[in-house]
């Protein structure tokens, strides 16, 4: 999906939004025996996706050095994961580098449509994946499902359960 997804005038990395959900699905997964959580991650076109946002608090990522915060580092991922417990969205630059967190996505919500029972954090999603060139990666908070938005539709969905042994 993702090789599909970042072409090649896009400025993605299939690895950095490959990282994303899979990091995505791991945070679905916890919520399957803890404490429900979802989360908003949006990658790529960073310039744009910043203007288009504002911190909720103040960012919890906001001091820390670019080289420490590499989305395919463990020790970042396992810091997102509990700051996924804030409000708000992660911006992912098309490097792989999370340059914000608890972000307030102010994209309109115009000509979005999307299915009965999603809800904000899927029309932010949705909406910021239109109004610039960067894919959101949305876990629900109420199922456990990880939800990829491009260009303002739903590009594939990630569904896991009880089921799921590993």
């Amino acid at each position: 999906m993702a090789e599909r997804i970042c072409k090649a005038d896009r400025k993605c990395n299939p690895d950095v939004l490959e990282t994303v959900i899979e990091l995505a699905v791991g945070i679905a997964r916890r919520n399957i025996n803890r404490a429900r959580k979802g989360a908003l991650f949006v990658v790529g076109d960073e310039e744009e996706v910043l203007k288009k946002s504002k911190p909720l608090i103040l960012d919890p990522l906001a001091n820390y050095p670019k080289a420490v915060k590499d989305i395919r580092d463990a020790d970042i991922q396992g810091t997102i994961k509990e700051l996924a417990k804030l409000d708000g969205a992660f911006v992912v630059s098309g490097d792989g580098y999370v340059l914000s967190a608890a972000r307030h996505i102010e994209a309109s919500s115009r000509n979005i449509d999307l299915p009965m029972g999603f809800g904000s954090r899927h029309m932010a999603g949705a909406s910021i994946s239109r109004e610039t060139d960067a894919v959101a990666v949305v876990v629900s908070e109420n199922d456990e499902v990880v939800r990829v938005f491009d260009d303002g539709e739903l590009v594939g969905e990630i569904i896991f359960g009880i089921w799921d042994f590993e």
